[in-house]
C-alpha cells in the first residue's frame, strides 16, 4: 500500500456514514455497467434488478425518512449474482458489482463500517484484472507487471476518479449534490473498465 492510498483510506474512514455511503453509491454507479454486459452476454442475471437496488439506496441517501426494506432488497440481489461454476472474466466481473451493491445495504442498514474501503478495492481490482488481461505480457515478472497496470491509463483514470467522488463526498450532501454525485458515478454510462452498455 502506498502512502497516497494511506491518505486516501485515513479521509474515506473520517467520513459520516452517509458520506460513506454516497462513496459507495457513486462507485457502484460507475461498475453497473459491467454487470449490464454480463448479463447481455450470457443471459444470466436481470440487470433491472440491480438498478432498481441502486436506485432505492439513493432514494434512502436522499430521503432520510425513506421506508425500505434493505433485507428484501439483499435477498433479490443474491438472486442475480452469476453462478460459481463461470469463471469467465465477465462473471467475475459481474460478481463485483453484485458484492458492492450487498456492502452498500450493509452500510445502509448499519452495518459494515469497513464497506467502503471493500468497495473502493473491489473496483481497482477489477481494473488491475482487465488490464492484467487485456495488457499482460507472458514474459512479465510480478514487478513489470505491477509497473504496467500502475502506468496504465485506466488504472490512473480510476484514481482519478474515486478521489473526484471522495471530494464530492467530503462536501456537505444537499440533494442537488447528491444529484450532482450520481451524474459523477454514471460517468456517461462507461464503467471503470472503459466499456459502456445500452442499458
Amino acid at each position: 500500500m502506498t502512502a497516497s492510498t494511506d491518505g486516501f483510506h485515513a479521509r474515506l474512514d473520517r467520513l459520516p456514514a452517509r458520506a460513506r455511503q454516497a462513496f459507495m453509491a457513486a462507485l457502484i454507479e460507475r461498475l453497473w455497467p459491467n454487470y449490464v454486459l454480463y448479463a447481455e452476454m450470457s443471459g444470466i442475471g436481470d440487470a433491472q434488478v440491480l438498478r432498481n437496488v441502486l436506485d432505492l439506496a439513493w432514494e434512502a441517501l436522499a430521503v432520510k425518512e425513506a421506508a425500505i426494506d434493505f433485507d428484501k432488497q439483499a435477498e433479490k440481489l443474491a438472486e442475480q449474482e452469476p453462478p460459481e461454476t463461470d469463471d469467465s472474466f465477465g462473471a467475475r466481473r459481474a460478481v463485483e458489482v453484485v458484492m458492492a451493491l450487498a456492502a452498500l445495504l450493509d452500510a445502509l442498514r448499519g452495518e459494515a463500517p469497513e464497506s467502503p474501503r471493500d468497495v473502493s478495492r473491489l473496483s481497482r481490482d477489477g481494473v488491475h484484472a482487465y488490464i492484467e488481461m487485456t495488457d499482460g505480457a507472458d514474459d512479465d515478472d510480478a514487478a513489470r507487471l505491477a509497473a504496467r497496470v500502475r502506468e496504465h491509463p485506466l488504472m490512473d483514470d480510476e484514481h482519478g476518479f474515486q478521489e473526484a467522488v471522495l471530494e464530492h463526498v467530503e462536501a456537505p450532501l444537499t440533494r442537488d449534490a447528491l444529484k450532482s454525485l450520481r451524474r459523477l458515478g454514471r460517468n456517461e454510462g462507461v464503467s471503470n473498465l472503459g466499456l459502456s452498455a445500452d442499458a
